[in-house]
């Protein structure tokens, strides 16, 4: 038998069963048998772990696809899109898989000059088509605003930040076992390890309440936070992901035309900035 790797990254990126599910699958299995192939890359599953871990703990006989990818990064990729495509997810599975699907795309180079391939930046000499953003790539095609891609992009990295202190605190978040909003989510991806840490013990703990971060010391910034009103910090961020590639968004979609997906956009970032200047 092939011998087969298990990825931990790879793994994480799918849902954990709860126990009912599992065994209603463990059961079809061992009464029909495994119908559907495990699928591989280089070795490594990466799709049909539940399947396989009940076939090799009860010996029963699976097959298995190889595909073949040409980094991790489309790896990564071809599991989000499948998990989207093929499950009912929760808001925030659904968040952390859009900003995972975004720091993937963003490895991925697929030109000369070293850039991602849907980066913004263009030689003014060169008068090929502008590629569009990350941002607006997945936006398209999830049907979502820019603005909520790059959000979900600090949603996924505040989960992965989580889970790296605490597997258990990461699950509760994607089961919704606990409940914390998006917008929390995205300031805790800027917070310091020590307070993410915190946050994951009491995920983990069933102990969280929602705070706000420590501020840093004087100390820790070279004294410039003394004369800073608090909470400025926070704003600052949150004006600057709003503003990160707004310009270049517009004036991509005026020059086509887009009046429809013009209006779209800008009524998201109106909604942002309600929702920014209610926090204040």
């Amino acid at each position: 038998m092939q011998d087969i790797i298990i990825d931990e990254e790879f793994e994480s990126l799918l849902p954990t069963l709860d126990k009912e599910t599992f065994e209603s699958l463990e059961t079809d299995l061992l009464h029909n048998g495994c119908r559907d192939a495990v699928v591989l890359w280089n070795g490594i599953l990466i799709d049909g772990h539940n399947r396989y871990k009940i076939c090799t703990t009860h010996n029963i006989p699976f097959n298995t696809i190889d595909m073949e990818f040409d980094s991790r990064e489309e790896v990564q990729i071809w599991i989000i899109k499948n998990q989207v495509s093929r499950r009912n997810l929760t808001p925030i599975q659904l968040s952390n898989y859009r900003g995972l699907h975004y720091l993937a795309e963003k490895k991925i180079i697929k030109n000369g000059s070293g850039k991602n391939q849907h980066s913004e930046v263009s030689d003014q000499n060169d008068h090929k088509p502008q590629t569009q953003s990350t941002a607006g790539f997945l936006s398209d095609h999830y049907k979502v605003s820019p603005v909520t891609i790059r959000r979900d992009t600090k949603v996924a990295e505040a989960i992965s930040a989580i889970g790296e202190a605490s597997l258990e605190a990461r699950r509760k978040l994607l089961s919704s076992e606990v409940s914390i909003g998006k917008k929390v989510l995205a300031e805790i991806s800027s917070w310091s390890k020590e307070e993410i840490e915190a946050v994951a013990a009491e995920i983990e703990e069933g102990t969280y309440e929602k705070r706000k971060p420590v501020p840093p010391s004087p100390a820790e910034t070279g004294g410039s936070t003394a004369s800073r009103p608090a909470g400025l910090k926070e704003s600052d961020d949150a004006i600057s992901r709003l503003t990160d590639g707004f310009y270049s968004e517009m004036r991509k979609i005026s020059a086509y035309g887009w009046k429809v997906k013009l209006r779209t956009v800008l009524k998201s970032y109106i909604d942002e900035l309600e929702i920014l200047s209610s926090s204040l």
